[in-house]
């Protein structure tokens, strides 16, 4: 059992928001309003907010699809985590980022929820960090052609399981942007 010691601290962790990643995804500037509404909340409240932009063959470094959306603009101040796999851990700096702030729970918002949000979520609770998922701020592409269900019902599903996700010792939830809670646990 992983518990993360000394690390009371909550950050926004903002997945893949990229300009090729959500091109046409399900309610594209819905989930961008809610992601944009709650970095602008965190940084009110003075919760630290992360950047986490995915490249790899398809979604090459430096381009333009790579480009986090015009909508959002990530501070200088603000950490910025580049990886090249679906958990936004393997292989980054998100833990050292992590740690030196202080943070033990993370709250997960961005693309795509059946990759890479939902590989950061579960490691994150691997790893003992309380995570919780915004439920409107989270979005998916269509993969019906390959046998997945429609991206409303891969979204639902995912606040499902997330909702009751349980571990010793360690917090999960799913909650709309309007309830989300950067003080405290789900």
């Amino acid at each position: 059992m992983t518990i993360l010691e000394n690390r009371p601290n909550t950050a926004l962790l903002v997945v893949d928001v990229q300009k090729g990643v959500v091109e046409g995804v399900h309610q594209r500037d819905v989930v961008v309003a809610n992601v944009a509404s709650l970095v602008e909340r965190a940084r009110r409240e003075r919760v630290p907010v992360i950047w986490v932009q995915h490249s790899d063959e398809e979604l090459t470094r430096g381009s333009d699809d790579w480009r986090i959306v015009p909508e959002l603009t990530p501070e200088d101040t603000e950490p910025l985590v580049e990886k090249s796999y679906g958990d936004s851990f393997e292989d980054t700096t998100l833990e050292t980022v992590l740690s030196g702030l202080g943070v033990g729970r993370i709250v997960v918002v961005g693309a795509e929820t059946d990759a890479c949000v939902r590989s950061t979520l579960h490691g994150a609770f691997a790893r003992g960090y309380d995570a919780t998922l915004v439920s409107d701020a989270h979005t998916t592409g269509d993969k019906t052609t390959w046998g997945a269900p429609p991206p409303s019902q891969v979204i639902a599903h995912t606040n499902l399981y997330w909702t009751y996700q349980t571990a010793p010792g360690r917090t999960a939830g799913a909650v709309e942007t309007k309830d989300v809670d950067f003080g405290g646990a789900p």
